[in-house]
């Protein structure tokens, strides 16, 4: 195979890989009703004046199934990092007790179990579009190299491989979202 296609090939993988990893990480912010630390990373404090990632100021810990245990390396910023879980809108109202802050996340109840499979459903989707959109590209890359004196039959199996990777990718996006239902929909 030419090595212009090749190169567009391997750039097209890890473009796809990483728009999997991406759907992966979106995937884990929607809670299943089981505490995990995951579930705080998209939360930054204000510390000493800059936005930093609540996992960086602090432990986050499960003591069981349904409490989330933050503990700051500075008591001073037990309140900054209480207000910030308030502000993001996740859903849990954090207990502070001086020392810690707890969260404990409810039991799910049959609706909020289905409105976040439909959630889920829809990361699921956004992350098969950006795979298309990256077949996308990479199909119109390997049709410019027809003026660099690329064969069409070269540019033919360059595309099939481009659609076998998209295929590829796609399959993974939807494991990801039918193990993420399944973990949803378990009691």
């Amino acid at each position: 195979m030419n090595e212009l296609i090749s190169m567009e090939l391997d750039d097209c993988k890890e473009k796809m890989t990483k728009a999997v990893a991406h759907t992966e990480s979106e995937l884990t912010k929607i809670r299943a009703g089981k505490a995990t630390p995951s579930m705080l990373d998209g939360i930054s404090v204000d510390y000493y004046g800059s936005s930093t990632p609540l996992s960086q100021v602090s432990n986050i810990n499960t003591t069981d199934a349904r409490t989330l245990v933050i503990q700051p390396w500075e008591k001073s910023m037990l309140s900054v990092i209480e207000k910030a879980i308030i502000d993001s809108n996740i859903g849990l109202n954090p207990q502070n007790d001086g020392m810690v802050i707890r969260l404990i996340v409810p039991p799910l109840t049959e609706e909020r179990r289905r409105d976040l499979v439909k959630k889920a459903k829809e990361e699921a989707e956004k992350g098969r579009v950006a795979v298309r959109n990256i077949r996308k590209e990479a199909n119109e890359a390997i049709k410019k190299l027809k003026s660099e004196g690329v064969s069409e039959d070269e540019i033919k199996s360059g595309e099939a491989e481009v659609q076998k990777l998209t295929d590829k990718f796609i399959a993974q996006v939807d494991q990801l979202a039918e193990a993420k239902e399944k973990d949803i929909m378990t009691i």
